[in-house]
Formats: structure tokens, C-alpha cells, sequence
């Protein structure tokens, strides 16, 4: 299996740090990185072990879902100052970019819960490349799930496999089965086939009339929506089991910042 943190650290130094060949440093040094502004922590252990891989001494970091505030370091690790300083920019920004999905993750969480504590944030396959695996943990950091996390381990028939496979016949399948119904005829058509129903799109009013006739036909149907705004959580939590969401993957990277200093 590809490491990805040696993609990722090769794609920025392919050869050699040609800064710090120039200046000829030596020796050892003590790397810390400090957040200048509230989040929630994700992936920092799993950069801390790949840190220890390469010959590193991690000295500390937070682990997933862990809060900090301004001021407090994230990741703290010591050894060769070349290594440090070819790590140095990679690690900031990836620390910067999934401790801000973790934090966006867990403002949603927030936001939804006041109106229904039992409903779940979930994720979309709608990742970065090369990120995915990280990311969704920076979901679950945050509080979140995960809705698909590829193609291989679940069931959803969205609007285009309607449109290309025509009538659903009899489904079994050891998975959920998710439909995304393309009308409200549909949506009452396979509500009893469904385990999960995603219902696009819809208004919290139209959710408000159509869910509780739903659940009628099928006790068991879970509700889920998608292709709403954030700031709509609140208002679509009390009426669905799930909303479906890729905004946390988009979230603006988090204020961090290095300090590297000669042992």
C-alpha cells in the first residue's frame, strides 16, 4: 500500500532542501507547531508515527477530537535539522487542513444537536485525492460519520441508476440498501425496499409532510437529506435521521503556524 506521507513529503522535496543545503545545517533541532486560533485536533498521531518512522523523537501531539486554543502546540517532535525543515511546510498544512475539517465537522454537530440529539452528520465520497483516508477521520474527530466511504462498501442507488436501470424489481443485499428516489412517487414506490431513504434537495416543509408518511409504509426507513447549506442544519435536524453534507472537506485551513529551534 502507497504511504501517503512519503507521496507527500517526496512531492515537495524530491531531491534535497536546497535552503538548507545552502546554509550547511547540522545537528539537531526541536520542531513545534502552534495554532493561533480554537479547534478541534485530527490526524496529528498519525503524522507523530510516521515522524518516529523516519528517526524522529515525538515529544508530544493531541490526539483526535481533542480541543485546543490559541497558543497551544499540536505537534511537538526533535532530531535531524534537515528532516525538520523538510517537513516542516507539508506537516503545517496538512495539520491545518484536517484539524479545520474536524472543527467545521463539529460546528455542525453542535448546531444539529440542539434541535435533535440523535440525528448524524455524514460525509460524502466527495474527498481530495490522495486525502481520503484522512479526512474521513477528520470527520469522525469532529463528531461526524462517514455516508459512503467508497463505492465497495455500501448500497446507493442514486437518481442515475434509476433513470439507467428502469423498475426496481425484488432487492436482497447483506448491505443497506439507500435510494434516492427521483419524485414523490418513487419515494413512496420503494420507501418499503429502502433501509435508507436520501431525499435531495427538499424543503424542510415538504420533509415535514412527506417523512412521517413514510416511516407509515416502512417503521424501520431511515431519513436522509442532502444538498442543503450549513447554515440550514438546525432547521432539517429535527426532521431527518441524517443529513449528508461535503462541506466539512471544504472548510477554510485553520491559522498555524512553526517554530523550529537548534538543540
Amino acid at each position: 500500500m502507497i504511504d501517503l506521507f512519503d507521496f507527500y513529503f517526496y512531492e515537495d522535496c524530491p531531491y534535497q532542501d536546497e535552503s538548507a543545503e545552502l546554509l550547511r545545517l547540522e545537528g539537531r533541532g526541536n520542531m513545534r507547531l502552534l495554532t493561533r486560533e480554537n479547534g478541534t485536533c485530527a490526524c496529528a498521531g498519525d503524522l507523530a508515527e510516521y515522524y518516529e518512522r523516519k528517526g524522529l523523537k515525538v515529544r508530544n501531539y493531541l490526539r483526535d477530537g481533542e480541543a485546543f486554543k490559541p497558543g497551544d502546540t499540536i505537534l511537538e517532535a526533535e532530531g535531524d535539522l534537515k528532516l525538520l525543515f523538510k517537513f516542516w511546510r507539508v506537516s503545517q498544512t496538512f495539520l491545518s487542513i484536517m484539524c479545520a475539517i474536524a472543527t467545521k465537522t463539529a460546528s455542525f454537530m453542535s448546531a444539529g444537536r440542539k434541535a435533535n440529539p440523535d440525528f448524524i452528520i455524514a460525509t460524502s465520497r466527495k474527498t481530495h485525492p490522495g486525502s481520503r483516508i484522512f479526512e474521513l477521520k477528520a470527520v469522525r474527530a469532529g463528531g461526524g460519520d462517514i455516508h459512503r466511504n467508497s463505492l465497495s462498501d455500501s448500497i446507493q442507488l442514486s437518481q442515475n441508476h434509476l433513470e439507467v436501470a428502469g423498475e426496481l424489481g425484488k432487492l436482497r443485499a447483506m448491505k443497506k440498501i439507500e435510494i434516492e428516489p427521483r419524485s414523490r412517487e418513487e419515494a413512496f414506490k420503494y420507501a418499503e425496499m429502502a433501509d435508507i431513504m436520501l431525499l435531495d434537495h427538499l424543503s424542510p416543509e415538504e420533509l415535514r409532510e412527506l417523512g412521517p408518511e413514510l416511516k407509515k409504509l416502512n417503521s424501520k426507513l431511515e431519513l436522509a437529506v442532502g444538498g442543503i447549506k450549513a447554515e440550514k442544519i438546525p432547521e432539517y435536524a429535527p426532521l431527518v435521521d441524517i443529513i449528508v453534507i461535503s462541506a466539512p472537506y471544504y472548510a477554510n485551513p485553520l491559522d498555524f503556524t512553526m517554530k523550529i529551534e537548534r538543540l
